[in-house]
């Protein structure tokens, strides 16, 4: 008898495995014929991708002064007809909240709107008009590869087993009055909440990679990043009497000698780490002995403690080298981001969305880079994955890196970043 309950028990549990096989591949086969619908939507929305993006680099906005940009996106998610359209959330960011036709999760994607104030040198038709400000970050593309997304989302809304929330952000690249960056201030109007997205989506355009790759790390992707300042304090002097008056300069170049010693000497070598001083000002004449002397910089680490080590070892070596001249000083230590750090399950679960883009060996995962995104703010809430879009193609002569004066990308790569970031929003809601 219990030979035959054992079979029967087997029996049950095979019939159960092949029916949650057999879920899985209906599930996937439902997974691909949405992002099919959403390739071919995206197609037919590239040219107008195109046309958005010349129109904002045309007319670029530094952070927290987006609102011609912030109004386009508005205007056209009220258009879609989002159920609801957010204004002024932290300061110039919209907040568009699309609800799908089925019940399913809450996801979140990102885009960020502001330029730099650098002068392009480059020669294009969509060239900036606005002196000294550029979108030299490709957040131009971000904006309109996003609200191609929010398009396609749309047009798909009948089909859409959950809610997306599209952020259109801020002042990415800071406040250029000095306050926090545009995601601090976003999180202070919205937490996170009504509704309260599981997942946040986030893309960047890479100039380090072709057009036609993507790229992504699991794990840390992009470090965090402080700034400093520090000022040392002497005493002033004849320049031809320096020994009356404590000079600050000798002091400062051995500061900032000494301080490359932090990552070179004082931390693990696997734990990239980077101390860099950007400005030394001080004095006032050739001949007089300056009072004070004020080096300011940043730090980059891609460990999760790592500023906070980087601080410490910092202080020591102001102590001892100020204190055996005489000399004094203060360090003011500036938290910016913390280090981008994509979900390792968020991030497995939606390689399959990039790689049904541009294949499986065309997506790949470089080594994780120095600079750094506020996104990371977003991801100490929840789970989040931020990949990067190739823009790179020297045949057109398109190479210049971001932040520099000819930035620029292949527009090809429009298309491509909206196809990734509907396919892996539509691969998050429709297997949970």
């Amino acid at each position: 008898m219990t030979r035959w309950i054992g079979i029967a028990l087997a029996g049950v549990g095979a019939a159960a495995a092949f029916t949650h096989v057999a879920a899985r591949e209906q599930t996937g086969a439902a997974t691909a014929t949405l992002r099919a619908r959403a390739d071919a939507i995206a197609a037919e929305l590239h040219a107008g991708a195109i046309a958005v993006r010349r129109d904002l680099h045309r007319n670029p906005e530094l952070g927290f002064r987006e609102t011609r940009t912030a109004g386009i996106v508005a205007d056209r998610l009220r258009a879609l007809k989002f159920d609801q359209v957010r204004t002024g959330v932290g300061k110039t960011g919209v907040v568009g909240v699309l609800k799908g036709g089925r019940p399913g999760p809450v996801v979140a994607v990102r885009a960020d709107m502001d330029a730099l104030p650098i002068q392009e040198l480059g020669e294009s038709p969509y060239k900036s008009t606005v002196p000294n400000v550029m979108h030299a970050c490709g957040h131009d593309g971000h904006t309109a590869m996003t609200l191609g997304v929010a398009e396609i989302m749309s047009r798909m809304r009948a089909d859409l087993p959950g809610t997306v929330v599209f952020l259109f952000q801020p002042a990415e690249e800071g406040d250029p009055d000095g306050g926090p960056t545009g995601a601090r201030r976003v999180l202070e109007d919205w937490p996170l909440t009504d509704p309260t997205p599981a997942a946040i989506f986030g893309m960047h355009l890479m100039p380090a990679i072709p057009v036609g790759r993507i790229g992504y790390n699991s794990g840390a992707a992009l470090a965090s990043a402080d700034r400093f300042s520090i000022t040392i304090a002497g005493k002033s002097t004849h320049a031809a009497m320096p020994h009356t008056g404590i000079d600050p300069v000798p002091v400062a170049a051995q500061v900032v000698m000494a301080l490359q010693t932090i990552p070179s000497r004082q931390i693990d070598a696997q734990q990239p780490t980077v101390v860099s001083v950007a400005t030394i000002n001080g004095g006032n004449r050739f001949n007089i002995i300056a009072d004070k002397v004020t080096l300011t910089g940043t730090v980059r680490s891609l460990s999760q403690n790592g500023p906070a080590t980087v601080k410490e070892r910092m202080e020591t070596i102001l102590k001892g080298i100020t204190s055996s001249y005489g000399a004094t000083f203060t360090l003011d230590y500036i938290p910016t981001a913390p280090v981008t750090f994509n979900d390792p399950s968020l991030t497995a679960a939606s390689l399959p969305a990039l790689e049904a883009v541009v294949g499986k060996e065309r997506v790949i995962s470089p080594p994780a880079q120095m600079v750094a995104e506020d996104f990371a703010f977003f991801q100490q809430k929840i789970p989040g994955f931020y990949f990067l879009v190739g823009v790179a193609n020297p045949a057109k002569k398109i190479t210049a890196m971001n932040h520099t004066e000819y930035f620029d990308i292949d527009e090809d790569a429009l298309l491509v970043g909206m196809r990734a970031m509907s396919g892996v929003v539509l691969e998050y809601l429709t297997r949970r």
